[in-house]
């Protein structure tokens, strides 16, 4: 799945070299870039709002490609490799336990633009979210363990449906990112949806560069 992404930006690369516009504002160019930072993410219930837990920072990276349908509107999809999860804790039997969940999935952001000045763009959209793998790290009293599932998904239509918003700052070519987004629906590759009940939600932080 990394040599996808890796081939996913070289192909970005190479189509941004060949249409980029010459123009001196930057709103009416087409732009690819990389971009990487964290995930501070939790997870909520949505049967029990009794359900506590605390957030988690995870690793957030990947590609991203600016596409103008004018000076002030466009389009931004993005490839990420992206880390979310949730701690836990609390007693069983007067003995204290934690968990400690990590999941990596590849996200796909399909965002729309609107760059009302030249160096910022406020973003947009839905989020299709494919897992990769998940790790519980689970600590009861003194003793500890660790549990470690991959997970293949070749079928584009199970994935989790999820929305993000969040702007971009511009200064010469570096990027400053920020994001908030949550789950909304998980479809299972039959043609059928449901709504997890364990959402993930997230604040996304990133440093990039644009070209």
């Amino acid at each position: 799945m990394i040599k996808k992404l890796y081939l996913i930006g070289a192909i970005c690369l190479l189509t941004v070299s060949t249409v980029k516009a010459q123009s001196e504002d930057r709103r009416e160019n087409v732009e690819f870039g990389v971009r990487a930072g964290v995930n501070i993410s939790n997870a909520w219930d949505a049967r029990d709002n009794e359900f506590r837990a605390d957030p988690k920072v995870g690793f957030a990276g990947g590609f991203f490609l600016g596409i103008p349908l004018g000076k002030f509107l466009g389009v931004q999809p993005e490839v990420l490799f992206s880390q979310k999860g949730f701690k836990a804790s609390g007693t069983i039997l007067d003995q204290p336990y934690s968990l400690t969940r990590t999941t990596s999935y590849v996200d796909i952001p399909l965002q729309l633009q609107f760059k009302p000045i030249e160096f910022v763009t406020l973003l947009a959209g839905p989020q299709f979210s494919y897992l990769l793998k998940q790790k519980d790290t689970y600590t009861f009293g003194s003793n500890s363990s660790a549990q470690e599932q991959e997970f293949k998904n070749e079928n584009i239509r199970k994935n989790i449906l999820g929305f993000s918003v969040g702007a971009d700052i511009i200064v010469q070519n570096f990027m400053l990112s920020g994001r908030a987004g949550w789950d909304m629906q998980t479809n299972h590759g039959d043609g059928t949806s449901s709504t997890p009940r364990y959402k993930n939600q997230w604040v996304q932080v990133t440093l990039g560069f644009a070209l």
